[in-house]
């Protein structure tokens, strides 16, 4: 760990140097928004960049991370959206409709999706292990018996799996509908299809 800069106050350990990172990056977010850079959060740390390279690779890395500790409260933030809705497709519908309606306006998780920021490693990184635990504790917080609906933890990873898939397809394009109902009925048909098809794949056998 570097031993000089940190305002007088250096780190004990790495851990603590990410957790003080992450947060200057919050309190950074906070006051410049999309035109958050790695130097500005360097700068508040009283640190140079090359310390916060140390950490996170590029600016879009540190944006990621700070995200990533935000998930829970944005999830908490959504949760009415698809509480009480028993039916696994009409949750699934409801939840990625809640997030593609709410993510951009997430100071820490829209910032992503902002024109600066939206680069194609930022896309890709829906479907990271990250954004995977995100999307399963998603589908957990949903009112859905899913094991007395058929599906298991294979047909629960396939569900993780079509919610990302969907979330990355519109984030990239989000034409194709001119209204909410009508991003609805795309849903209904192409993801609620695919929701309903799974008990039904455990049924005959994988």
């Amino acid at each position: 760990m570097r031993t000089h800069g940190w305002s007088g106050r250096v780190p004990a350990t790495d851990a603590e140097a990410v957790a003080r990172i992450l947060a200057a990056t919050r309190e950074v977010i906070d006051e410049r928004g999309a035109a958050t850079k790695l130097s500005d959060v360097a700068r508040v740390l009283g640190v140079t960049r090359q310390t916060v390279y140390r950490y996170f690779p590029s600016t879009e890395a540190l944006l990621a991370a700070t995200a990533a500790e935000a998930v829970g409260t944005y999830l908490d933030g959504i949760s009415a959206r698809f509480a009480g809705i028993a039916e696994p497709d009409a949750a699934v519908i409801a939840g990625v409709c809640a997030v593609l309606e709410t993510v951009t306006d997430d100071p820490y998780l829209g910032i992503l999706m902002s024109p600066g920021h939206q680069t194609l490693p930022a896309i890709g990184g829906i479907t990271s292990d990250g954004a995977r635990v995100f999307a399963r504790a998603m589908v957990e917080r949903m009112d859905v018996d899913w094991a007395a609906r058929g599906y298991g933890e294979p047909e629960l990873g396939l569900v993780v799996e079509f919610i990302l898939r969907t979330l990355q397809s519109f984030i990239l394009d989000p034409g194709g509908s001119s209204s909410v109902a009508g991003r609805r009925e795309l849903l209904d048909a192409w993801l609620g299809a695919a929701i309903r098809a799974l008990p039904a794949r455990t049924a005959v056998g994988r």
